[in-house]
């Protein structure tokens, strides 16, 4: 059990709220990890993680400072210790007078890692936290929150929009939960008015659908509030509802017309065949080393901006609606379906041959040298430039 404790403090608020009320959120989502409110009570065997309260550090700071022995230096200045609790009284001193105290030390940078979950890389966010730096560091945690390699709609469209949505329930103290329910009953409610054949309304709802999914997601990494629960439902609710719009749209179809002897019914099979197919390709990728199947390689990054997933899937149904032929917007979610899924399964196989001929597959970002081989992939897709701002 590694002990933790916080040193000093800000009443800054970031996102509304404090940094000691973060670094508690942050602290408890770490597994085996006590916290401590005094000094007294550190244990006299073990290991201490002292953490100044008046530093905002991203999560995966958090994690990578478990995996390093000594002080965690910023800008030279000691503002986190991983030690042998036998030294736990020299480790404080260094954080409340900002002097190394001889004990072992790395910089920030030697917590760069590869973030799987966000498919992103670069060195996490530590800084000290002031007021006339409030703003810019509640812009950097958000950019943190966000993917490098997503959709283009989630990208490029929804950064900023979304900010506003997070900014606007932090301020509230909406949870990213309540913003996951309501999503749930928006998401119900396009499937009932895409049966109905009321298009307008259901890609309005939609849209706004997909734009609290982003919203939620976000909210809960800014304001430390991710949760089991929270995760099972956002993800449990995205993988399972896209393939039943596009046949709840179909049903509506009174007078679709059959090209080349294919039937809606023909279309359906071919939409959730793909579907179910493009995940289990999904889950076997990350069988073949520590990548997922879009951070492999930059062809892979790129193809995930389009790739069949729901939010371009919903650009498709609404052009082909705007064009006043929502059948379209059948054959066009069934053909890309298809087409993405075997682009995937192609991907798949080639992963299995390099595996057995080079071993475990990395990420292209996890690659040392990834922004020189690889400049353009790596600006765009290292992390998400749009949510910075």
């Amino acid at each position: 059990m590694l002990t933790a404790l916080l040193v000093g403090g800000t009443r800054v608020r970031l996102w509304s709220l404090t940094g000691r009320e973060r670094l508690e959120r942050q602290l408890r989502a770490l597994e085996g990890v006590r916290l401590v409110s005094e000094a007294s009570a550190l244990p006299s065997t073990g290991r201490v993680l002292l953490i100044r309260a008046d530093h905002v550090f991203e999560q995966r700071a958090l994690k990578g400072l478990l995996n390093l022995d000594g002080l965690l230096l910023h800008a030279g200045t000691p503002v986190a210790a991983h030690l042998d609790a036998g030294v736990a009284a020299r480790g404080l001193r260094a954080l409340e007078h900002g002097a190394t105290e001889d004990l072992p030390a790395f910089e920030v940078d030697a917590l760069q890692t590869f973030e799987k979950t966000l498919r992103k890389c670069g060195p996490p966010l530590v800084t000290r936290v002031t007021a006339d730096t409030r703003r810019d560091i509640e812009d950097r945690l958000y950019g943190a929150a966000y993917k490098g390699i997503t959709d283009f709609v989630t990208k490029w469209w929804w950064p900023r929009p979304a900010k506003a949505g997070v900014r606007w329930c932090a301020r509230l103290g909406v949870s990213p939960n309540m913003v996951t329910s309501t999503g749930l009953v928006l998401m119900l409610a396009t499937c009932w008015l895409f049966y109905q054949g009321h298009y307008a309304a259901g890609l309005l709802l939609g849209w706004l659908m997909t734009y609290l999914d982003t919203v939620d997601g976000k909210l809960a990494r800014v304001t430390a509030q991710a949760s089991p629960v929270g995760h099972v439902l956002d993800h449990g609710m995205d993988i399972l509802h896209p393939p039943f719009w596009y046949w709840l749209w179909g049903l509506s179809l009174v007078h679709f017309q059959p090209v080349a002897d294919i039937d809606k019914p023909d279309l359906y099979v071919a939409i959730f065949a793909a579907y179910v197919g493009g995940r289990l390709i999904e889950a076997l990728f990350n069988l073949l080393g520590d990548t997922s199947i879009f951070s492999w390689r930059p062809f892979d990054a790129y193809f995930r901006l389009y790739t069949a997933r729901r939010n371009p899937c919903l650009v498709l149904l609404t052009a082909a609606w705007a064009l006043g032929s929502p059948a379209l917007g059948l054959w066009l979610v069934a053909a890309w379906t298809v087409l993405s899924t075997a682009i995937m399964l192609l991907r798949l196989l080639y992963g299995v041959w390099v595996r057995v001929v080079d071993g475990r597959l990395t990420s292209w970002l996890a690659e040392p040298d990834a922004s020189r081989l690889h400049p353009r992939a790596y600006e765009e897709f290292s992390a998400t430039r749009q949510a910075y701002g």
